[in-house]
């Protein structure tokens, strides 16, 4: 009886972690599905402890082992430190650090996983169990992914913060390297499987530290231009190694959790590559941006070109003669925190009967929905945000877009130059308005390192400065004609 109640607690909480999916689908939903995600986590950590501080003597081979004392206080312990460090990171991390943030977490449960196997193993070997093909294949499985996630996830981390450069690091021979690397693991666990005894642990010790070296390797020869698909690639690795870790623990409901994140993960990195025009296999083996013979601005070299170059007034000149305006944010919007002055500006456009509107790209903040995230957090109305397919249509009939801190999503040699290395990458289509004003510290390039033709167009004018104090000087120009026309 009590394996079955348990059962029927696991059943419910996989059912909220599929609403929470679900709620997190839309903007307007998103609050309800973390609540739901997280009244799911609850109910499962609270079923799982039951479980092992009582368990079922009649619960049979599906029955949790009970916990011993000198356990409980670890247990305990544990959970007080991760709830603890949970509540700080989320009170603390800004929405600008949350690619970062979600990188360190998959590296969590990358270890956790791998741990998990190693653990598994070592009781096995204690309690004189024999090798069997079934648990011994989970075990070697759970422990290569958890720990290529972890260490990968790590190197992910590290590149997003800045700490590492953005430039991958193309080896010789790197694929057959990576081969190599991953034949090496499933030898190990040949090898462990014939030994037995404690070379079993051993030969997974050393499969572990193979892994890690492949993890760390594969995300190093990834360019920061696709760190968004990495991210959401290693949470599908998490979701898998979480899965892996539910079939050596006997656990439904890691499995059913594991192969919910695994599955979503791997979608949104579909979608993503197709944003960007890309493959996983190009992503993850394809060292973008680093391709012998190919051309970093997207077409031959030459003399410096001339640009359009505007200021504060002459920006806010255009913007309050405009009846229509899209704004096009970009990561560089983020990371200068300027969304709240963003937003300011467009209810003052708005408020002088101005339609304006927002044009989101798939992988604009550097995760989808991060840039949505953003600007919901400066209350902007969800209504006026738009996606890329919604929108791109739209702009012939702009009279402005401001492009705030954003290059490789608005650059017309995706469509228009084959020699480019974006080229096929759907893009915002900013250069059909009537003018646009891009905000940009500098010529510099994106993070593809392509040069963006868009900005030596003639209905283009530069605006260049940070970001952030950008921002707040026009909407005090703003404001400053606003005033005075309505004196």
């Amino acid at each position: 009886m009590r394996i079955s109640l348990i059962n029927v607690a696991y059943l419910l909480a996989s059912l909220l972690f599929v609403a929470s999916l679900r709620g997190l689908s839309a903007q307007q939903t998103a609050r309800q599905g973390n609540t739901r995600g997280a009244l799911g986590m609850a109910l499962a950590v609270a079923v799982t402890l039951g479980a092992l501080l009582a368990p079922d003597p009649e619960g049979g081979a599906h029955a949790m082992r009970a916990i011993r004392p000198e356990g409980l206080g670890l247990l305990a312990g544990a959970i007080g430190v991760g709830c603890v460090v949970g509540a700080v990171l989320a009170a603390r991390v800004a929405m600008t650090s949350m690619p970062e943030l979600v990188a360190v977490l998959h590296s969590f449960v990358g270890a956790a996983a791998a741990l998990v196997g190693l653990a598994t193993e070592i009781d096995a070997v204690h309690g004189g169990m024999p090798p069997e093909v079934a648990h011994h294949t989970e075990i070697h499985l759970g422990v290569f992914i958890g720990a290529v996630t972890f260490t990968g996830s790590v190197v992910a981390f590290l590149k997003l913060r800045g700490t590492l450069g953005s430039k991958p690091l193309l080896l010789p021979a790197r694929h057959a390297l990576n081969a190599l690397l991953v034949l090496g693991c499933f030898a190990l666990a040949g090898l462990a499987f014939q030994e037995g005894g404690t070379s079993r642990v051993t030969f997974l010790l050393i499969s572990t530290g193979v892994a890690s070296v492949l993890g760390a390797h594969l995300v190093l020869a990834i360019g920061g231009g696709d760190m968004p698909v990495v991210v959401s690639l290693l949470n599908s690795y998490s979701g898998w190694a979480a899965s892996a870790a539910g079939f050596m623990l006997g656990n439904d409901l890691l499995i059913v959790t594991g192969a919910l994140v695994g599955s979503s993960g791997a979608i949104l990195s579909y979608i993503m590559c197709k944003a960007m025009n890309r493959s996983i296999w190009n992503v993850v083996f394809g060292g973008f941006g680093e391709q012998s013979g190919a051309k970093p601005a997207g077409g031959a070299a030459g003399p410096a070109k001339a640009v359009n170059e505007t200021n504060v007034e002459g920006a806010a000149e255009l913007l309050l003669g405009a009846k229509s305006v899209i704004v096009v944010p970009g990561y560089g919007m983020a990371v200068a925190q300027a969304q709240h002055a963003v937003k300011e500006i467009t209810s003052l456009l708005a408020q002088r009967a101005v339609k304006v509107r927002y044009a989101i790209h798939p992988v604009a903040g550097r995760l989808p929905g991060h840039m949505n995230v953003l600007l919901a957090e400066a209350n902007v109305s969800y209504e006026i945000v738009k996606e890329m397919e919604e929108i791109n249509e739209d702009f012939g009939g702009t009279d402005v877009v401001i492009v705030i801190g954003a290059n490789d999503i608005v650059n017309p040699s995706a469509l228009d130059d084959p020699s480019s290395l974006i080229y096929g990458m759907p893009v915002l289509e900013a250069w059909h308005a009537g003018k646009v004003i891009m905000l940009k510290r500098g010529m510099a390039a994106g993070y593809a390192g392509v040069d963006n033709p868009i900005c030596y167009y003639d209905n283009t004018l530069m605006l260049f400065g940070d970001a952030k104090a950008s921002v707040q000087k026009l909407l005090a120009a703003l404001q400053a004609r606003s005033e005075k026309t309505a004196a």
